[in-house]
């Protein structure tokens, strides 16, 4: 999770706010249970992509990144393509997800579509 071993990075963050994520390995690490210690999170199985629509953002955004020759090439690249994903995109993504967690609870639930 580098966002969150990142200084800065939730300047913004409140208290109130309930935190997802996705329990990866990266995400365990010392560093990032530190900073999420005084964050309340939101149970939520590991790998569970069907519930995860960052996954839906991610790989778009993985196509389009241009060749990067230096980290700061490569952080410029992501920083641009972040601040311009379509809005409405990640509005729609963010409202499927009671549908996403519905379909995963759901009797005899298989993969879902998502």
């Amino acid at each position: 999770m580098t966002v969150l071993t990142t200084r800065g990075t939730f300047p913004k963050w409140s208290s109130r706010g309930i935190f997802q994520q996705d329990n990866a390995r990266p995400h365990t690490a010392r560093v990032s249970q530190d900073f999420l210690r005084h964050v309340q999170i939101l149970p939520w199985p590991a790998r569970a992509l069907d519930l995860s629509p960052i996954q839906n953002v991610w790989d778009p955004l993985k196509r389009q990144m241009p060749l990067s020759h230096s980290v700061h090439d490569l952080k410029v690249a992501i920083q641009d393509l972040w601040v311009h994903l379509p809005q409405d995109n990640t509005r729609r993504l963010i409202n499927t997800i009671p549908d996403r967690v519905a379909a995963c609870i759901a009797p005899g639930a298989v993969p879902t579509l998502y």
